[in-house]
Formats: C-alpha cells, structure tokens, sequence
C-alpha cells in the first residue's frame, strides 16, 4: 500500500496482503468486522439511480467476503456553487434506499465542496471469523461463476455520449442498482454449499480479466474462462466493436495484458469486455461443481434476475495467469 510498512495484528484475518476486497478483523470466536470505503463520480444521469448505483457497489465488497453489512457513512462531495442543491437530497435518498434493502443502517457521514459531484459509503459489516471469504482460496477443479453479466462499463459510456436508448440506460440502471446479497445469503445459509465455496470477489474497476488475475495470484493458481460462457450484456459487444470503450478499459489491459492469453488470438472487442471496468459487478465466485449447480437452482428458484452462469474452471498452473478459450 504505497510502500507503508503497516503495523500487524494477530486479530486482522484480512489486510492488503493480497488485494482483498476489504479488511476484516476479528473481535472475538465467533465475530469479525468488515470494513470497506467506496465513492465515484456519477455514470448516468439520474441523482437518485446515481445514489442508489454508488450504494450497492460499496456494500457488494462485504457480501464478497461473506459477509453481512451493518453500518454505513455517507461520502459526498458537493459541487455546491454549480449544482442545485436538490440534487445532492436526491443522490442521498437512492444511497439510502439501497442501504435500507440490504438491512443496513446508516449512521452519519461526511461531506465537502468539490467542483465535480462523488458519492459513495464507507461500511461496516460482520462475519463469523470462520466464514470469511476472500480471493485467495481458490483451488484446481473448482468451476468460477459469475453473478451479473459484463460489459457495464462501455453501456454507461454510450449513455453518456447520447448513444443508447432509454430502455436500454433503464435495463443498465437496475443491473448496476442489484445487490450482490441473494446469492451470499443463500450460500452462506447453506453450510454444506458455504463448504464448496473456496474464492470469492467481486468484478469492479479492474474487469474481469484484472481481478481474474488476483484471484488467481493470491491463490497460486491459473484459470481458464469459456469464450462461450461469459454472460454479456445486450448491445456491448456491438457497441465495442464500434470504439465505444471506456479509458479504463484501455488502462485495464496496459496493466493486466501481461497475465492474459487466448485461444485462439483474440483482438477483438471479447478481449475488451474482460478488461471492461464494472461498476456493481457481480461476484466471482471459486467453488465445487456440484455447490455451482446448488447456488444456480436456488437463485433461480428465487426469481434472481441477472444471468448467473459458470465461466470457466481453475486450473494448477502459472499462478495469475488467465486464459480465454
């Protein structure tokens, strides 16, 4: 973390040894909290969908530990000189409803003056020290699913330049707005499903091929992912083949290209949808088949809505590196 030496703690199951998706630290047998931190600048234009985004993406980090949130602060930034101050109210009212959904509470926050418009949460949540979920766990022959499809990042950069239609921001706005609670309730309600699960994390900022590749570092393992698999928004993929992708996409695959391989040669706009940055991904999930086909039935016996599918298997080899075949 910036080339700090940060004290340790016998107490602290999680830190930033292996870019986790939050820390954890245990009070005691039976509990640990969680603590996470997130906040971005707006991706559509709606002040309440933008709140109610920017809430489920912080919380998701504590559901990718198997975790339960409890408490939440608000973190806005409020460009009061230029923007309505109605606005900022609407902002916080989506944040909240999410918060209220997901059986959390929130407690404060803090705001300041910046010339452009950020929101997000800090949070709290519990876990059973025993039950913490992280991506380090991963182990060869499990199956990988994932719980939300890609491509989010570029339908939000085509809504911001006027390019995609107002069903289609709609349809963006409630994936992005989803929790990642379903599926981690069910699983960890379920102690022989929770035992098939080894690795969990979820696709935000760094795509899928970037935290693909954590996992797979921190668990020493490879993976491979099914071209054939991946779920996939509507209207991504031909929106990228037209150049519509977002700068992170491009800095994404600077950075991770290096651990990445496929088969055949891919150039295309696939291979920008694995570096594709998310927002409110869904989890990724490292488990058994057999807990993979559980978690599956029972989300959809459940009414969950967004397509869930397994993506492709974890493999002994090269620890970090991905393959798309």
């Amino acid at each position: 973390m910036c080339g700090l030496e940060l004290p340790t703690d016998p107490n602290l199951l999680v830190g930033t040894e292996t870019s986790d998706d939050a820390g954890v630290y245990r009070l005691n047998d039976n509990c640990a909290l969680i603590q996470t931190v997130d906040f971005f600048t707006p991706i559509v234009d709606d002040p309440y969908d933008f709140g109610r985004i920017a809430a489920a993406n912080s919380l998701s980090d504590v559901y990718a530990m198997g975790g339960k949130p409890l408490l939440c602060m608000n973190i806005l930034a409020c460009p009061a000189k230029s923007m309505d101050p109605s606005v900022f109210r609407r902002v916080l009212e989506g944040g909240l409803a999410v918060i209220r959904e997901a059986g959390a509470l929130l407690v404060g926050g803090h705001s300041i003056e910046d010339p452009e418009l950020k929101y997000g949460l800090s949070v709290t949540g519990l876990v059973h020290p025993q039950r913490v979920l992280r991506n380090s766990g991963a182990l060869p022959g499990d199956v990988l699913v994932l719980t939300k499809p890609l491509g989010t990042g570029i339908l939000a950069t085509a809504i911001k330049g006027g390019l995609a239609s107002a069903a289609t921001e709609r349809q963006l706005v409630d994936l992005l707005a989803t929790l990642n609670r379903l599926p981690m309730e069910i699983i960890v309600a379920n102690e022989a499903l929770l035992s098939g699960v080894h690795s969990c994390t979820d696709i935000t900022g760094f795509g899928l091929f970037g935290h693909g590749h954590e996992m797979a570092r921190a668990s020493g393992v490879s993976i491979v992912l099914d071209r054939e698999a991946l779920p996939i928004m509507p209207q991504a993929l031909g929106l990228a083949d037209v150049g519509i992708i977002p700068e992170g996409t491009y800095r994404n695959r600077d950075h991770y290209q290096q651990w990445v391989r496929f088969d055949p040669a891919e150039t295309g706009s696939l291979e920008m949808l694995g570096y594709d940055p998310q927002t409110s991904g869904g989890l990724l999930l490292a488990m058994t088949r057999d807990a993979a086909m559980r978690l599956q039935d029972e989300l959809g016996r459940q009414g969950y809505l967004p397509e869930c599918r397994v993506i492709g298997e974890v493999l002994a080899g090269e620890p970090g590196l991905i393959r798309l075949a």
